[in-house]
């Protein structure tokens, strides 16, 4: 995954990451939607709310860029 220094980082919009009001976890790209979806679960402080427009978000940068997504919500992350 290539990796965002501070000035690229600053330069992403809010529609850039899955969680746009704490700019967590970048969804700009294939590799970054991957890694959203794999650490989705170390995200912390947030409530169930943002989680589930998060995971919206991700499910469709994970259409965009043709990343499969066998779970149809957050909360079934680790459960198969």
């Amino acid at each position: 995954m290539a990796k965002l220094d501070a000035d690229e980082r600053n330069h992403l919009t809010g529609a850039n990451f899955a969680f746009p009001d704490e700019r967590k976890m970048p969804i700009e790209d294939a590799c970054h939607v991957r890694n959203a979806i794999a650490r989705f679960d170390q995200v912390k402080y947030v409530s169930d709310h943002e989680r589930d427009a998060a995971w919206r978000r991700i499910v469709a940068a994970a259409r965009k860029f043709d990343v499969e997504v066998s779970e149809k919500d957050w909360r079934e992350l680790g459960k198969s």
